[in-house]
C-alpha cells in the first residue's frame, strides 16, 4: 500500500483531502500542530513546517509527499516568507533527504499576478522552489475555494443572510468546491503521465467563471435572500480593512493585502491549464455546494 507525506491535514482543505486519500486506499501520514483522534489509515506526526526534525519523520517510507499547508492571511510580508517560502523549502529538502521522488505543491492563483500582494508573491516564490528541484513535481493553483467548514468565505454568507452583499470593484472569479479540489488533489498523487512538471488551475466549470455580483446573488439564493449589492471601490476596501484588522487584529478576514488582490478584476482560471478530463472533471455544481454550505453553517450555529 502506497504512503503519502501530507502538510495542512488539519486546515480547510486538508481535512477533506485526509478523507479522500485514505478512502482511495492511501495510508497518510499527516502533519499536526495539536493531537489528533487516532483513525484508521493516517499515521499523526507531531511538528509544524518550522520544525525540520518533525518534516523528517513526516516523509519516512513515504511513497510521496501533498503540500497543502500554507498562510492565506498573515499581518507582514515575513509572516507570508515563514509560512509559505521557507516552509515549502524545509518540506522539499526534508522529501529529498527521505528519497521521495513526487511532490505535488498546492498554490494558489494569487501567484499569477504577484505584484499584486504578499501573499501572491509569496506563494509564486513557493512555486519556483518546486520548479526548480529535481522532483517528478506538480502544482496546482485553485481559485477560491468553498464548502462546509470554510471560514474565509463566511464572512459573505453571514451578511448574504442579511440581505446585503458588499463586494470589490466589478470583477470575475473562478470557484471550486472543496471536494472537488479534494479528489483533485487525490488523482494528482500518483506519479503519472501528462501531470509531472505541469501548473493545473482548475474550477467548477462554470465558463468564464462568475461576476463577483453573479457569485453573490448565487450565495443570497442559498441564505433565501434576495439581496442588496454594493461595490466598493478599491480605496474603501483599504479603509474597511483597516477596520477589521483593528476589531479582530491577527484573525481579520478583510486585510490591506487580501483588499489589493481581491480588487484585481480578473481571478478567473485558464482553460488551457485545466487538467486532463480523463483524470479529473468536477462533480459538484456550484449553486447546490453553496446551498449545502449554507446548511452546514446553519447546523454549527455560525449562521
Amino acid at each position: 500500500m502506497k504512503t503519502v507525506a501530507l502538510t495542512g491535514a488539519t486546515g480547510f482543505v486538508g481535512r477533506i483531502t485526509v478523507d479522500r486519500l485514505v478512502a482511495a486506499g492511501w495510508q497518510v501520514r499527516a502533519l499536526t500542530r495539536r493531537d489528533q483522534a487516532n483513525r484508521p489509515g493516517v499515521k499523526w506526526i507531531n511538528g509544524a513546517l518550522d520544525n525540520p526534525e518533525s518534516l523528517r519523520k513526516l516523509c519516512e517510507g513515504a511513497d510521496a509527499v501533498l503540500h497543502v499547508a500554507g498562510v492565506v492571511n498573515a499581518p507582514d510580508a515575513e509572516g507570508f516568507e515563514a509560512g509559505n517560502v521557507t516552509g515549502t523549502a524545509n518540506i522539499l529538502s526534508a522529501a529529498k533527504e527521505a528519497g521521495i521522488a513526487r511532490f505535488v505543491h498546492v498554490s494558489s492563483l494569487a501567484a499569477k499576478q504577484p505584484h499584486l500582494s504578499m501573499y501572491g508573491a509569496s506563494k509564486m516564490r513557493a512555486e519556483n522552489l518546486v520548479q526548480k528541484s529535481n522532483f517528478d513535481w506538480t502544482i496546482i493553483r485553485p481559485p477560491g475555494v468553498y464548502g462546509p467548514g470554510d471560514t474565509e468565505m463566511l464572512d459573505m454568507f453571514r451578511l448574504a443572510s442579511k440581505g446585503w452583499a458588499l463586494l470589490p470593484p466589478p470583477g470575475r472569479v473562478s470557484l471550486i468546491h472543496v471536494d472537488d479540489l479534494a479528489r483533485l488533489l487525490v488523482a494528482l498523487v500518483p506519479s503519472q503521465p501528462g501531470v509531472s512538471a505541469r501548473i493545473f488551475e482548475a474550477d467548477d466549470g462554470v465558463v468564464n467563471g462568475w461576476s463577483h455580483e453573479s457569485f453573490a446573488r448565487a450565495i443570497g439564493a442559498a441564505t433565501g435572500k434576495r439581496l442588496r449589492v454594493f461595490h466598493a471601490p478599491r480605496f474603501l476596501l483599504k479603509v474597511a480593512a483597516t477596520g477589521d484588522s483593528f476589531f479582530r487584529g491577527r484573525k481579520a478576514k478583510l486585510t490591506r493585502d487580501r483588499a489589493s488582490y481581491l480588487s484585481h478584476p480578473d481571478w478567473t482560471i485558464d482553460p488551457g491549464a485545466k487538467p486532463p478530463s480523463e483524470l479529473w472533471v468536477p462533480m459538484i455544481e456550484t449553486l447546490q455546494g453553496l446551498k449545502e454550505t449554507t446548511d452546514w453553517y446553519k447546523a454549527q450555529g455560525w449562521l
